[in-house]
């Protein structure tokens, strides 16, 4: 199965280079986040990950992970999280998470983390997007599938990858205290690092 979904996952992956490619026409961020434009490792890189989440959290989890890396590469690129991806994920993930019978607490989750990062956006709008907003719903509605631990894991764990970048940023002169840079990528990662260490 772990095999049939590393497939699942190549294929999607020139799906999503496809997809990418339409979000070209948006400007890139003037920062020192720049996504090559072949984007060469991106097929690979999907199968490993859906193979990794199939295995390692089980097939409920896998759509959520291919979506967050079309999500990721988009914002990494544009530093935009686009509603016509990130909406419609909502109810994808929802149904793909009904053979646990954990949705009651997957949507909890999603509503609490949403709310949570809803805060931080309405005290510093400046420094966190929208899209962050209504990201962290989706990652909490994944995460919440496998208990309250595991959603607050996944927020910590993007808090913090995104703070070291930052600090490398500056450590190496690439950046200042000021500098932009796109979120959700590293909130992806946090939840994909969460999927794949809870049991």
């Amino acid at each position: 199965m772990v095999a049939l979904m590393a497939l699942i996952g190549l294929f999607c992956g020139d799906r999503i280079r496809a997809l990418a490619r339409s979000y070209d026409d948006l400007p890139a961020p003037a920062s020192a986040l720049s996504w090559p434009p072949s984007w060469p490792a991106l097929e690979p890189v999907c199968a490993g990950v859906a193979a990794l989440v199939a295995w390692r959290a089980g097939l409920p989890y896998v759509c959520f992970a291919v979506i967050g890396v079309a999500l990721a590469v988009i914002d990494w690129r544009t530093s935009t999280l686009p509603d016509a991806i990130t909406l419609p994920a909502y109810p994808i993930t929802a149904l793909a998470l009904l053979p646990t019978g954990e949705l009651p607490r997957a949507l909890a989750g999603g509503a609490v983390l949403a709310a949570a990062y809803g805060l931080l956006w309405f005290v510093r709008p400046q420094a966190m997007g929208f899209g962050d907003v209504k990201l962290a719903g989706l990652i909490g509605l994944a995460a919440g599938a496998l208990g309250w631990q595991a959603v607050v894991t996944a927020a910590f764990c993007g808090q913090l990858l995104g703070a070291l970048y930052g600090l490398a940023l500056l450590v190496t002169g690439r950046g200042t205290r000021h500098t932009q840079f796109p979120f959700g990528p590293f909130m992806l990662l946090g939840a994909l690092t969460t999927l794949c260490l809870a049991w």
